[in-house]
């Protein structure tokens, strides 16, 4: 079966299954690119690991890139110039209140329709993308309630698991078909009776790489516990549950609400939304505190970062990184050790 690479979570994992394809959307180790404008200063880690990542895959058959950020702009530039992987670049827009820019991304679903049998694939009858998004809706149904039963850290790659993402940490959490699997690790009573002393946390801000998840780790090894990963890799970027009664009725216009208007992020205009997910979810948890992880050289998340503080009542740490700086993890657990010690 072909594969298909990404990471941005606009991108429906089902479209591609129902190919006929694998879809890997991808949580990027730190692998850094050869080409020396993806090592220039300036450039965001994360967009310079998934150039690497995409230059050195032997096993991708297609890339999809999209405009949500300037950055992946740029990386569909280089990667187009210098990889033979053939590469699509999906417009999303920013607005996306209106029926023009809904409808403008059901069209790019359309066009990487084309792009996918291009490359193999088979464009679906309406039965097939209508199971392949059940099967879908079903695992990340069943990962959001191992939510109580897992650290999280473990939820954390519960999520990329079960959600379409591939991770050499814990496997790429498929089956056979390419459909995703659930993950299923519980903790023992004494490990949760211990998670609730802690003091609860949100961590918020785009994608996240895998040594990122370290950040899990010293938080609890700090006396906190994250309750709300609003990260782009985490829940937010998690497409909600689907409406079964539009699902059956015409499925592909039903994906595009759920993808489009369903998944909250600082690049929508407005991005309002963002905020209404954050306030519910944030009261719903009890949360403390707020952790806001960006990438250095990350304009998008680095401009949001004074509008949320204005916006919260509660404490937020402000945590940057380089991405490779080796100074990264001990100033950044310091960081996170006075934060907690100021909120217990």
């Amino acid at each position: 079966m072909k594969t298909i690479i990404y990471t941005c979570p606009y991108v429906p994992a089902e479209w591609i299954a129902a190919h006929g394809l694998h879809a890997n959307r991808l949580l990027l180790g730190r692998v850094d690119s050869g080409f020396s404008p993806a090592r220039a200063e300036g450039v965001c880690p994360y967009v310079r690991s998934f150039i690497g990542e995409v230059m050195n895959n032997k096993g991708a058959d297609g890339v999809v890139v999209t405009t949500v950020c300037d950055q992946m702009r740029r990386a569909f530039d280089i990667i187009v110039r210098h990889c033979d992987i053939p590469v699509f670049l999906m417009n999303v827009p920013s607005t996306w209140q209106t029926l023009a820019a809904q409808k403008l991304y059901v069209d790019e679903l359309k066009r990487l329709s084309g792009f996918l049998v291009g490359l193999g694939g088979k464009s679906p009858s309406k039965d097939t993308l209508a199971q392949t998004m059940l099967d879908y809706d079903d695992t990340r149904t069943s990962v959001r309630l191992a939510r109580e039963h897992l650290s999280a850290r473990r939820f954390a790659e519960a999520i990329a698991a079960g959600g379409s993402f591939k991770g050499e940490a814990f496997g790429d959490g498929s089956s056979g078909s390419g459909h995703p699997q659930p993950i299923r690790q519980a903790q023992g009573s004494a490990a949760l009776e211990a998670a609730t002393l802690r003091v609860p946390l949100a961590i918020v801000g785009g994608p996240l790489m895998r040594a990122d998840l370290d950040l899990f780790d010293m938080i609890e090894q700090s006396g906190g516990r994250v309750v709300l990963d609003a990260t782009e890799t985490g829940e937010r970027g998690m497409c909600p549950k689907f409406d079964r009664r539009r699902l059956r009725e015409d499925p592909l216009p039903e994906l595009a609400h759920a993808y489009f208007a369903g998944i909250p992020d600082a690049s929508r205009r407005p991005n309002n939304e963002l905020y209404r997910w954050l306030k519910r979810e944030l009261a719903d948890r009890a949360v403390r505190g707020i952790i806001f992880r960006r990438y250095v050289w990350c304009d998008l998340w680095h401009a949001e970062l004074g509008r949320l503080k204005d916006w919260s009542d509660l404490p937020v740490l402000d945590i940057d990184s380089a991405g490779d700086n080796a100074m990264d993890l001990p100033r950044i657990q310091n960081r996170i050790r006075a934060f907690l010690e100021m909120l217990q």
